[in-house]
């Protein structure tokens, strides 16, 4: 099975979920890390490891930043790292799959789906490297992993939702076959 490993320069994970119940707050890891084991185009055996480090986190703006660093969402200092560790991959189309595995935030492991799509194998322009490149979407509850920070909006709702949104963009270059 060859062997892929992320792309630390060209992968992120990127959150979504609603502030005050009127608008969405984006949010960004830079830096993820990990293998991919998967023979293209057979999706059937693909598995993937990875991490993301939770310090590299950007909203844009600072305070918000330091805020969702503190114990009161992802608490850095504690638990520095995300981690998906997949269990299952269900292939739909050619390219589009289902992925199932576990998905671990602040030492609390949830199982998570995520619905993704296949690019890929490319040569590099620059290099003599074979690259491949996934994007993935989905949602979880922040309240599955800890993260039960709640004010209350007059009229109903919460200051920030408990519904994320989730989405990868990862490019991996093959290490071995």
């Amino acid at each position: 099975m060859a062997k892929w490993v992320i792309d630390i320069d060209h992968s992120v994970a990127r959150f979504s979920i609603r502030h005050f119940m009127i608008a969405n707050v984006v949010g960004l890891f830079s830096k993820m890390s990990g293998v991919i084991l998967f023979d293209p185009p057979d999706l059937t055996h693909l598995s993937v490891e990875a991490d993301v480090e939770v310090q590299s986190l950007t909203t844009g703006h600072a305070e918000r930043d330091e805020h969702l660093l503190s114990p009161d969402y992802f608490d850095v200092a504690t638990y520095p790292k995300i981690l998906f560790k997949s269990t299952k991959v269900e292939p739909i189309r050619k390219t589009h799959f289902k992925i199932t595995g576990h998905l671990t935030m602040k030492g609390i492991t949830n199982p998570i789906t995520l619905e993704a799509d296949y690019f890929g194998p490319v040569k590099s322009p620059f290099s003599s490297k074979t690259c491949i490149g996934f994007s993935a979407t989905g949602k979880i509850n922040r309240e599955d992993y800890g993260m039960k920070s709640n004010v209350p909006m007059e009229g109903g709702g919460l200051v920030v939702g408990r519904e994320v949104e989730i989405a990868l963009d990862i490019e991996a270059d093959l290490l071995e076959s």
